[in-house]
């Protein structure tokens, strides 16, 4: 099992456990190159680490959007390829959001399962305050998780960081992202759908409308993560060289 570093220490079985997928389904990501080889340990076992289980993730989250094996491969080459675990997970977050909510119950068993770790109360009334799972009604009943936010959740268990302080940055960034949806979807009302709905009858505008619904939502992804990473980086480094 995982140490809580970021070592490889996953057994092919406990990453697609994690993950929540088959092993034959790492398996086969990993033939078609969209996994990075395992590190080999004695007895010629491979381990899998932090950025193999992230980049299942994406994957996943890529092809819940619909996205063919041939279109993730050419937005995982796009990536840089020194992205940690956490920047991986900054992607997959972002990707996520605009798919449907996806929620699952789950027994404590299995969320512990999914979590990779030993859940305490504590961590359960994090995770829940956070908005990662709703309690059961009743006594041994199903927790209700979010699936996009559980990873994410479970990692800033860990974040040294008061829990009140991670509401109010949840609470800034919910604030500002639906700000930048709203801005997004306006632009794309007026300056594209609108003469769209003009030319309804040009069979080669109808295409281009697919085209380019097919693809906008990664690429409008890719820009707001390289962006905000940015200017997260400039206002870091601005507050610091003050203080």
């Amino acid at each position: 099992m995982a140490t809580g570093t970021d070592e490889p220490t996953l057994t092919v079985d406990e990453l697609a456990a994690r993950a929540g997928v088959t092993v034959r389904t790492v398996r086969f990501y990993s033939t078609r190159g969209l996994l990075p080889p395992p590190v080999i340990g004695p007895r010629r076992v491979g381990h899998y680490g932090a950025d193999h289980l992230s980049r299942l993730a994406l994957i996943e989250e890529l092809q819940h959007q619909g996205m063919t094996l041939a279109a993730i491969e050419r937005y995982l080459e796009q990536l840089p390829p020194d992205l940690s675990a956490h920047d991986l997970a900054i992607h997959r977050a972002l990707v996520a959001s605009w798919a449907p909510d996806t929620a699952e119950d789950m027994s404590w068993a299995e969320l512990e399962k999914r979590a990779g770790r030993v859940l305490a109360e504590p961590d359960v009334e994090r995770l829940a305050a956070m908005g990662v799972l709703v309690r059961p009604q009743e006594e041994g009943g199903a927790y209700r998780v979010d699936l996009g936010l559980l990873r994410l959740g479970v990692e800033l268990l860990d974040v040294p960081i008061a829990h009140e302080t991670i509401l109010a940055a949840r609470t800034v960034l919910l604030e500002h992202t639906r700000s930048a949806a709203q801005e997004l979807t306006r632009l794309f009302r007026d300056e594209v759908w609108s003469p769209y709905r003009k030319r309804e009858g040009d069979p080669e505008h109808v295409a281009a409308m697919k085209s380019l619904s097919a693809h906008m939502q990664p690429i409008v992804v890719q820009a707001l993560v390289t962006a905000f990473q940015r200017s997260l980086k400039e206002e870091l480094r601005s507050a610091f060289t003050a203080e």
